[in-house]
């Protein structure tokens, strides 16, 4: 919708959630301001309250039917963490196998399905062909077949180990539901062995229709598409990216390590913000501190995600996937690359590691092991899990009565962590390409670009801290002209305007 004073993107396309873009523009009919809002509203802090602990794994999965696992994964650690308990060698390598698996699935649904199209079938191509359907006309009928058959046998795999592809309920407490199989391990190591020739196949398709195409490579390095924050990530005793386990690493807009914590020492770091047009919450960085949407040094504004990730990290633990990685950063001027489109390119790269991760797990001999549960014995009161998901960090922290009655719970997701960013780049793209109320498709669907690269979850990233969330209310009357305004701030203050 677009007036003379305002262009409305509603709603924004291919992503998980609902959200829409508005954009303001001054009497020159140049773009003064540009907000991502996301109205939709989950509580799900909320009703975790009185709930049992160990509930908290299934319940949370249904925050979304896209990235489940990585909320089970996230609750399922933070559950060992609130009973102090240790899994079994076992029950690790299960876990952390189906989560690769989960991994190579929902990056590829992201190239081929959602950001993909922008690239392969082109950004300004008509809407009716940026989509899964124009990628298949573009890449051929038998590249189709592949990646639909791809990900059908990984999510078989993921319902084998963790019961359901969607919603898994094989976290446990210290460990797993049940342990796997010779003949189930089997199947993953033929699966797994597929999966590094598909993120192969997939890696080698980028750089034929993407970094062979200079217009596309102008478009990643452009200014627009360009932001000089903080990166923050999991990484391993060897500083190599880990999905499932390890330090927070932040590094520098300039490549400085400027912090490395536990995840349960996430408070420390970490400061959330809001904003009365977003029911999404602003993450930053504490000791920097709060100073609006703004880049550099002197602004608490992180990023989370593959590009991130790849960025705070000295390089991937398998061969192939670091031979990517050192690729990767050797074409876009080296570490850190600060260009938000390179999200898809380090999305591919983090493709191939999560399948070689699933051919070493398959390989392991521990892996089919009886023993996959240590009981809880412990009294609980807090804990904290944290996985990456395949759009960044993920932040689970419950408090407990001595029951395990959930008493408070705390979710940050990793589109929260990305929020200012994403408001920063969809705001810098359109100050950089409107001029004017009467704007190309193309112009506007770079725009939704913007916040594409980060594959943002938005009914992952609304939730409820305590107290109330802001809240307007436009009443108007039968004719539909607007009367008064109701508006409820955060601390639950309600006036009428």
């Amino acid at each position: 919708m677009e007036s003379n004073r305002k262009i409305t993107i509603e709603p924004v396309t291919r992503l998980e959630g609902h959200g829409k873009i508005e954009i303001f523009l001054n009497d020159q009919g140049q773009v003064d301001r540009a907000y991502f809002q996301v109205p939709e509203l989950r509580g799900f802090e909320k009703f975790a309250q009185g709930r049992p602990a160990e509930d908290m794994p299934q319940i949370t999965s249904r925050i979304c039917g896209v990235c489940p696992t990585a909320h089970h994964m996230a609750s399922t650690k933070a559950l060992d963490a609130l009973y102090q308990v240790t899994p079994p060698p076992a029950a690790r390598k299960i876990r952390e196998l189906v989560y690769s698996t989960f991994f190579v699935e929902d990056h590829a649904l992201h190239f081929y399905f959602l950001g993909g199209p922008d690239f392969v079938v082109g950004p300004e191509a008509p809407p009716s062909e940026r989509n899964v359907l124009g990628v298949i006309a573009k890449v051929g009928i038998e590249t189709g077949r592949k990646v639909i058959a791809m990900r059908r046998k990984l999510r078989e795999l993921m319902a084998l180990a963790a019961g359901k592809a969607a919603h898994p309920v094989f976290g446990l407490p210290g460990g797993v539901a049940k342990p796997l199989s010779q003949e189930d391990a089997s199947r993953f190591r033929d699966a797994a062995a597929e999966a590094v020739d598909f993120a192969c196949f997939t890696l080698e398709l980028f750089e034929k229709v993407v970094l062979a195409n200079s217009g596309f490579v102008d478009l990643i390095l452009s200014d627009p598409f360009t932001h000089r924050t903080y990166y923050m990530g999991l990484v391993d005793e060897n500083n190599h990216v880990n999905f499932y386990e390890g330090a927070l690493r932040v590094m520098g807009p300039n490549l400085h390590e400027w912090a490395r914590f536990q995840p349960g020492d996430y408070r420390d770091h970490i400061g959330e913000h809001t904003e009365p047009w977003s029911y999404m919450k602003f993450c930053y960085l504490k000791e920097v501190g709060w100073t609006g949407f703004v880049d550099g040094e002197d602004s608490g504004v992180y990023s989370v995600a593959p590009l991130a990730r790849l960025n705070v990290a000295d390089g991937m633990a398998t061969p192939l996937a670091h031979e990517a990685y050192l690729k990767f950063h050797g074409v876009l001027g080296g570490r850190p690359v600060h260009h938000t489109l390179a999200n898809h390119w380090a999305r591919v790269v983090e493709m191939l590691y999560a399948a070689e991760r699933m051919k070493e797990l398959a390989d392991d001999p521990e892996l089919t092991g009886p023993d996959v549960r240590t009981l809880p014995t412990a009294v609980p009161n807090e804990g904290v899990g944290v996985v990456e998901a395949p759009r960044g960090t993920l932040f689970h922290h419950y408090r407990t009565d001595d029951r395990g009655i959930i008493t408070g719970a705390n979710l940050i997701v990793a589109t929260q962590n990305n929020a200012a960013r994403i408001a920063m780049s969809i705001e810098k793209v359109a100050k950089k390409l409107i001029a004017g109320a009467n704007v190309p498709e193309g112009v506007l669907n770079q725009v939704e670009m913007a916040f594409r690269a980060y594959d943002p979850c938005l009914g992952c990233a609304t939730h409820a801290l305590p107290g109330s969330m802001p809240l307007l209310v436009h009443v108007r009357d039968a004719h539909g002209k607007p009367m008064f305004v109701l508006r409820r701030d955060s601390d639950g203050t309600v006036r009428r305007e």
